[in-house]
């Protein structure tokens, strides 16, 4: 009788340790059971929340079940990314990672989150290239030509950029160390007052996203010279990458990818890149994409991490070479 009911007592221990092996691999066998919140470090209506909405509400459909957006707009992306880095890591908060996310770490002396720490790659979404425009009046017809024209006028170029710190800021920053340059700074509040003041002629150029600098490129109201992606951009394709135009590595662009917050468990993580794959496939999606001026990338985990890492190491070395800071 004691031997019998000494196993009864330990058939509980027993399935508390079962239950405890098996919640990882179970788990995400029936994920997703509830919606997802999909954390967006900008405001509604721009690129960043475009792509999300894009991607989000096409693995919503393959999936059947709801992808919140939720936008938390704020200092740069960073106020979305606290929030998303402190969530609960089990899958059903997830965060569009973006540039200013990569940058931030050199930007920011007090930043609450550290992106290779804090969140887990799930898959890179898309890149976008910036398109070098200036205004007509301006005498380079091409890169080699502004090259030669700054050097020749040292300081006496400007350029605008979106906000201190902004891609289009650092962007220009590692074309001007690259090309051996000096150049005048003028930040604007926001993409769209800088493009503004480049048509006006208030400034000699600006690396402008695409979708907002092309109809005033038909138009003939600004001048593209080249443009920052590896290989030449379909959309622009008549025109040289600035690595053609004798800046030899020169890379710079936008990313949009989807992260996952620190200790998601693996299997999800595993899930959520098959199911954003299969929703970057679609021809629709991809041809917004492409409408949006991205590149569709897709991949591993693993191959986004290895992209965050070059990215963030890039932009420290960019940063700590011009000196720039925010707070």
């Amino acid at each position: 009788m004691k031997r019998r009911a000494r196993a009864t007592m330990l058939l509980p221990l027993g399935w508390a340790l079962l239950a405890a092996l098996l919640p990882a691999g179970a788990g995400a066998q029936s994920y997703p059971e509830r919606p997802i919140r999909f954390v967006v470090p900008f405001a509604p209506g721009g690129g960043n929340d475009l792509i999300a909405r894009l991607v989000g509400g096409k693995l919503a459909e393959i999936w059947n079940q709801q992808i919140v957006v939720d936008n938390r707009g704020g200092a740069g992306g960073n106020i979305g990314a606290e929030i998303a880095a402190r969530a609960n890591p089990d899958g059903y908060t997830i965060f569009l990672f973006n540039s200013a996310n990569a940058i931030a770490p050199s930007l920011y002396k007090n930043l609450s989150y550290a992106p290779l720490r804090d969140f887990d790659p799930v898959i890179l979404v898309a890149t976008a290239p910036f398109a070098v425009v200036v205004h007509p009046s301006t005498p380079a017809k091409s890169i080699r030509d502004l090259i030669a024209l700054a050097k020749s006028k040292p300081k006496g170029l400007t350029y605008a950029s979106g906000g201190n710190g902004s891609a289009t800021h650092l962007s220009a920053l590692l074309f001007a160390q690259m090309a051996g340059i000096d150049m005048v700074h003028v930040p604007y509040k926001g993409a769209g007052p800088a493009l503004i003041d480049l048509i006006a002629g208030q400034v000699t150029l600006y690396f402008s996203s695409i979708p907002p600098a092309l109809p005033h490129v038909k138009a003939g109201r600004v001048r593209v010279l080249g443009i920052t992606s590896k290989d030449r951009f379909p959309l622009l394709s008549e025109y040289p990458t600035l690595a053609e135009s004798g800046v030899a590595g020169y890379q710079s662009e936008s990313s949009y990818g989807i992260a996952a917050p620190d200790r998601t468990p693996a299997a999800i993580v595993r899930k959520l890149n098959d199911g954003f794959a299969q929703a970057l496939k679609d021809a629709t999606v991809r041809s917004r994409l492409e409408g949006q001026g991205a590149i569709v990338v897709g991949g591993s985990a693993e191959d986004f991490r290895r992209y965050m890492k070059a990215e963030i190491a890039l932009w420290a070395k960019v940063v700590k070479a011009s000196g720039a800071r925010v707070d």
